[in-house]
Order: structure tokens, then sequence, then C-alpha cells
């Protein structure tokens, strides 16, 4: 008979700040790669980007590029953009229109073709100086998996699964509810503390992973380290994560997942 796991909060094992990076010609804010953390601490996670733009600045600005290898997934934090991508029939661009709280992820397998003319659809409405918030992260494929055929899913912010624990909203991006397939077993969360306060969720045992800090500060972990925003919080082992002393506001991605214990090569946009 398979023991029970006994229940252990995991500590923060280091607090980074994300580092500014160029990317088509903008600033944005990468906590992922991290300067100070190998990729086998976060296996299978890859990279994070955090940007804010308005749509206008991006009108003439060429957004499509190449993927292949891994889940790219884009979460839209604030304002709403549009997007294309190379998954339809023999490789056509389909649009999709993500308003605020909606999730994309596209399965780049063995190629596609991303972020063709973000926003064009808002800038024809005349909505393009609205301000736009985003996080885009890439999650790795098994070697055995990146060949599959290049696949979208748009989720709209209604079909995401949302639950109260402690003082805190829970929205499941990946994991119990969810529709989003993962190349590997993923616990996805944007967990929001509007009133302040604390949470304890669960979090399975083996999985690795990270909190990345949105708005607010908190102590995080059973050793109550404190992070602000644009910090990663890397996570040690257990099975739950407590988060504590959190000012009103405070809102995190939580990003962990059972590893492959593959060592991917980076190649740009390419991860084979």
């Amino acid at each position: 008979m398979r023991q029970p796991v006994e229940e252990t909060s995991r500590d923060a094992i280091l607090v980074e700040d994300a580092h500014v990076r160029p990317m088509m010609g903008f600033e944005i804010l990468e906590p992922l790669p991290a300067r100070s953390v190998p990729y086998e601490r976060v296996d299978p996670f890859i990279l994070v980007h955090e940007a804010r733009f308005r749509l206008s600045e991006l009108q003439d600005v060429d957004t499509k590029h190449p993927h292949r290898g891994f889940d790219n997934l884009w979460y839209i934090l604030q304002g709403s953009a549009s997007t294309g991508h190379s998954t339809g029939s023999g490789g056509t661009i389909e649009r999709a229109r993500l308003p605020e709280g909606a999730l994309l992820a596209l399965r780049t397998g063995r190629g596609a073709w991303h972020a063709e003319a973000i926003g064009a659809e808002q800038r024809e409405e005349g909505l393009g100086d609205t301000e736009w918030r985003s996080v885009l992260f890439w999650v790795n494929l098994a070697r055995k998996d990146k060949q599959a055929a290049p696949s979208a899913l748009v989720l709209q912010p209604d079909q995401i699964p949302v639950r109260r624990e402690g003082d805190a909203l829970l929205r499941v991006l990946v994991g119990e509810g969810s529709p989003v397939p993962l190349g590997t077993p993923a616990l996805i969360l944007d967990i929001e503390l509007p009133d302040g306060g604390q949470v304890t969720t669960p979090v399975p045992d083996g999985f690795q992973g990270f909190a990345y800090v949105l708005d607010g500060e908190a102590a995080f972990g059973a050793n109550r380290r404190r992070a602000r925003p644009a910090q990663l919080v890397l996570l040690g082992p257990g099975t739950e994560l407590a988060v504590s002393d959190a000012t009103p506001g405070t809102r995190f991605l939580l990003m962990t997942g059972q590893p492959y214990g593959e060592l991917p090569m980076f190649n740009g946009p390419y991860v084979d």
C-alpha cells in the first residue's frame, strides 16, 4: 500500500530581481532564465517574460517570429490584444482575440510562427492607445514530443477555473479543472489577495518551480522571505506553499511542474 505523503511547507530558496532585456526594440522584464538559477532547478520551465506596451507602439513593428520544441503560454493581465499563429490548415495563420484574463496555449512542436500582427484588430478599432500588460512563458516538451504538430488553444476568462483559498482568489491556468494540456504534469496558478492576508496552497510532491510577483508584496515559504514585483522566488521541495503578510492587491504567478530530467539544447527561439 502506498504511504501517504507527509505535508511539508516549501521554503523560498532564493529571491532574485528580473532583469531588463531588449525585445523588438522595447524593454521587457525577464525573470527567467535567472542569473543564479540553473535550468535543472526550474525544469520544465524555460523562460518568463513580462511586458507592458501600448498597442499603437507596435504599429510598424514586424512581431511575427518562429518557435520550436516547447509550449508557449501567453496570459493577458491588463487590456486586450490580438495575435496570429501558423496552426491553421497547411500552416495558415489563425487569428485569436485575447481580452484581459485570457490565456493562449500554443504548442510549437516541430515549428510554428507566432505573434503575427499583435494588436492589429485593436488598432483598427481605435483602441491602440490602451495599455496592455501580459506574461509569456515557455514550458519545455520532452524530446520525444518535440516533433508534435503545432496546435493552439485559447481560454477566454470565463473558461479559466476560479476558486477561493484562504484570503486569495486562485485562477487555474494549468492543473485540475483546466483544459490546457502540457507535456508534463504541472500546476500554474494566478493568485491574487485583494485585501492582503495569507494563503496556503497544495503543490504536488516532486514538482519544482517558482513564484513570480506581479503586484504587492508578501512573505513566501515557511522561511517567510519577502518578495515584491518583478522578483522570482525559487521554491524548495515540499507539498504546499504558504504565503503570508501580503499587502492588499498582492498578485503572483505560481509555476510548478514535474521535471523531465532532460537537458534541452537552446538555440534562440528553438529548444531542441
